[in-house]
C-alpha cells in the first residue's frame, strides 16, 4: 500500500475526529497490539485506541463534565440555632430567660449567576474537547512520522543488503582476477575492506530499523513491537494542494478552533464576572421560643451586601484582559503557523524536486557509469579505485533518494497536521 493511499484512509479517521463522532471513551478501549504486516491505517487505529497520553488526557473531559454539574447547583440552605439570654446575672441567671431561635436561611442569586456559571463550565468543556482533538491529531502526526521512519529504515536495510551483495560480487570478480594473475593482491584486500564496511553499515541500518519499530509501537503503549514489517511505498509522491488552499485550511484546524473555543470561554467568564457584581439576597425564617413564658414566635430576616467599594471591578477587568489576550494569542499563533506552513511547503517541494532529479537523471547516469567502469575494469582499462568510486557514487545516490523521499513524506505529515486536511489524493 502506498503512503498516499494510506493517508486517504487516514483522512477518514481525521474527519471522524473533527466531527466528534467517536462514540466510546479512550479509557474504555481494549489495548491494541497489531501484529504481522503493519499499514499506516492500522498503526493509527492502534494509537488512537491505546496511546497512554490520550488515555490520560481523556479524563480531563470527564472532569469538565463534572464541573458543569457543580456549576449548575444552587446554594445550599443554612440551618442556624441561636441561644440568647442565659448564664447571665440577675433575672438572666441560668436558663429561665433563655430565648432559643431555630432558623433556616437561603441565598437567592441575582443576575442569572447559576446559568452563567453553567455556561462558563460548558464553554470550558468545549475547549477541553477541542484540545483533546488537537492532542489526537498530534498523535496521528507522530504516528505518521514514526511510520515513515520505519519505512525509510526498511528501505535502507534492503538497500544495504544490495550494497553487501554488490561488494561480494566485486570481491568474487577480483578473486578470480588475482588468482589469474591479472590483478595485484592489494586490490583483493581493498575489496575485502569494502565488503566489511558494507556489512557494518548493514548492521547499523538493521539496528536503526529495530529502534524505529520500537519507537512506533510505543505510541500504542507496547514496549515490544509485535508487527514484523510495515507496508508502504516510500517513493509514491502525490501532488498537494496549492499554497492558497493550504493557507485557507490553516484557520480551520483544531489549533485555531481551540482559540475560538477559548474566546467563547472568556466571554462566558466576563459575563459571569459582571453578574457577580450584583449582590445576592439572603432570606431567613425561623422560630423563637421564650423559656420565661413558654411562648413561641416566628422570626424573619433579610440581608444583602452593599456594593460600596467591592463591585467585582477587578475580576471584570481581568476577564476583559483575558478576552483581549486570547485574540492576540490567536493572531500571533496564526502568523507563526503561516510562516511554518510556507517553510514546510518549500522544503517539501525541494525534496520532491531532489528526488525527481536523483531518480530521473543522477541514478540512471550513475548506474550506466558503473556498468561501463566494470566492463572497462574487466578489460584492464580502469583501475579498482575507479571501480570502487563508481560503486560508491551509485550507492550514495540511492541513499540520497531514500532520504529525499522520507523528507518529502515527513514535511507532508507536518503540513497535514497544521492544516488538518488530507493533501494526497486517493489512488483509484
Amino acid at each position: 500500500m502506498s503512503l498516499a493511499r494510506a493517508r486517504a484512509r487516514l483522512a477518514c479517521v481525521i474527519l471522524c475526529l473533527s466531527l466528534g463522532i467517536r462514540g466510546t471513551s479512550l479509557a474504555a478501549q481494549p489495548p491494541a497490539d497489531p501484529a504481522g504486516e503493519l499499514t499506516l491505517a492500522r498503526a493509527v487505529d492502534a494509537a488512537l485506541r491505546s496511546n497512554p497520553d490520550l488515555i490520560a488526557s481523556a479524563y480531563e473531559l470527564n472532569a469538565a463534565q463534572a464541573r458543569i454539574i457543580q456549576a449548575g447547583l444552587r446554594p445550599n440552605p443554612e440551618l442556624a440555632l441561636e441561644l440568647e439570654n442565659f448564664a447571665g446575672s440577675g433575672d438572666y441567671n441560668g436558663v429561665d430567660a433563655l430565648e432559643t431561635t431555630l432558623s433556616l436561611s437561603q441565598v437567592v442569586e441575582l443576575g442569572s449567576k447559576r446559568a452563567l456559571r453553567r455556561s462558563a463550565a460548558e464553554a470550558d468543556l468545549g475547549t477541553a474537547t477541542i484540545a483533546q482533538r488537537a492532542r489526537e491529531l498530534d498523535v496521528l502526526a507522530e504516528v505518521t512520522r514514526r511510520f515513515i521512519d520505519v519505512v525509510a529504515a526498511q528501505e535502507r536495510v534492503r538497500f544495504d543488503g544490495e550494497a553487501v551483495a554488490l561488494a561480494q560480487q566485486t570481491l568474487d570478480a577480483i578473486n578470480a582476477r588475482v588468482e589469474a594473475g591479472r590483478s595485484p593482491e592489494a586490490e583483493r584486500s581493498r575489496a575485502r575492506i569494502a565488503l566489511t564496511r558494507a556489512r557494518i553499515e548493514q548492521r547499523q541500518s538493521e539496528s536503526a530499523l529495530r529502534g524505529a519499530r520500537y519507537a512506533l509501537s510505543a505510541l500504542w503503549g507496547n514496549p515490544e513491537p509485535s508487527f514484523t514489517s510495515v507496508r508502504a511505498d516510500l517513493f509514491d509522491l502525490r501532488p498537494v494542494d496549492p499554497m492558497p488552499a493550504l493557507l485557507e485550511a490553516l484557520g480551520r484546524s483544531p489549533d485555531f478552533a481551540l482559540f475560538a473555543s477559548e474566546t467563547r470561554l472568556r466571554d462566558a467568564e466576563l459575563r459571569l464576572a459582571q453578574a457577580q457584581a450584583r449582590p445576592n439576597l439572603n432570606f431567613s425564617l425561623g422560630v423563637r421560643r421564650f423559656e420565661s413564658s413558654s411562648d413561641e414566635a416566628l422570626v424573619a430576616g433579610f440581608s444583602m451586601p452593599l456594593p460600596t467599594s467591592d463591585r467585582n471591578q477587578g475580576a471584570i477587568r481581568e476577564a476583559q484582559i483575558r478576552r483581549t489576550q486570547t485574540t492576540a494569542l490567536r493572531d500571533a499563533a496564526l502568523v507563526r503557523a503561516r510562516a511554518s506552513l510556507v517553510g514546510l511547503y518549500q522544503e517539501m517541494d525541494a525534496a520532491r524536486a531532489r528526488l525527481a532529479t536523483l531518480r530521473d537523471e543522477a541514478l540512471p547516469q550513475a548506474l550506466q557509469a558503473l556498468e561501463q567502469t566494470r566492463a572497462g575494469y574487466e578489460r584492464g582499462r580502469f583501475s579498482f579505485l575507479e571501480l570502487a568510486t563508481a560503486q560508491e557514487e551509485l550507492l550514495g545516490l540511492r541513499a540520497a533518494a531514500i532520504d529525499a523521499a522520507a523528507d518529502y513524506h515527513r514535511m507532508l505529515a507536518e503540513i497535514e497536521r497544521l492544516t488538518n486536511a488530507p493533501l494526497t489524493q486517493a489512488t483509484p
